[in-house]
């Protein structure tokens, strides 16, 4: 239970960091934000678990699938929040990536490669 509870602690106080660094300056905010630390951490916590690689190794892979169709949500929102404000364009967005996830979806099953 101490070991969920750290998990929990670590993982959350990196997105409190984010958001605390981002209020002081947008670019660096957003800067750690990209780094894909939060997937590093849990790669960290699947070994440390003593998961087999090849779960670590499916888990990169699939995560460079995923975060593929979330990057037009993020050229997005700053227009549609100059436009429609926070809550619509971040609804916007999430449909926009769902319907880009089932695009790419179908796009890789072509190739082999199964997301869903």
């Amino acid at each position: 239970m101490a070991w969920l509870i750290t998990k929990y602690a670590i993982t959350a106080a990196l997105v409190v960091l984010i958001s605390e660094v981002a209020k002081r300056s947008d670019k660096l905010g957003a800067l750690i934000a990209a780094l894909p630390m939060v997937t590093v951490l849990a790669m960290i916590w699947l070994y440390v678990e003593q998961q087999p690689a090849e779960k670590i190794s499916n888990h990169a892979w699939y995560t460079f699938w995923y975060v593929l169709p979330t990057l037009p949500m993020f050229l997005m929102f700053p227009f549609l929040m100059t436009r429609f404000g926070f809550w619509p364009s971040l609804g916007i967005g999430a449909m926009v990536t769902i319907a880009c996830f089932a695009a790419l979806a179908a796009v890789t099953k072509k190739f082999g490669i199964f997301l869903l």
